[in-house]
């Protein structure tokens, strides 16, 4: 008889990930707020061509529901519903010929649109 075992890591999945360049690039944006107290919030909104699009911007106010993860100094907050659709994402700051920006590479995303900005 073979008996099939789960190892399951003690180190919780953070909700979301940032590269290195990913923070470096939110840090340098917060410290062109001039606003102490910043951190960057993630949430899933309903809308866009495919269901769902994601929504970033600076907040000085953490609800007491709210998942903050830290990487450094830099603090990422995401409300519950959103954490649902991002647990396990990855936000990415990318360089190029071609422009630069953010990306997020989400293991939770089934179809994304053509444009890239929404997803199911």
């Amino acid at each position: 008889m073979t008996q099939i075992l789960s190892i399951k890591s003690s180190k919780p999945q953070k909700t979301v990930n940032l590269t290195d360049s990913a923070v470096a690039k939110v840090r340098e944006l917060i410290a062109s707020e001039e606003e102490a107290g910043l951190a960057l919030r993630m949430a899933v909104r309903p809308g866009g061509c495919s269901g769902f699009s994601y929504e970033m911007y600076f907040d000085a106010q953490i609800d007491t529901d709210d998942i903050v993860e830290e990487f450094d100094d830099v603090k990422v907050l995401v409300d519950p519903q959103s954490a649902e659709m991002v647990r396990g994402a990855t936000l990415d700051y990318k360089e190029g010929l071609m422009g630069a920006g953010f990306a997020i590479e989400n293991p939770n995303v089934t179809h994304s649109c053509g444009c890239g900005n929404s997803f199911s």
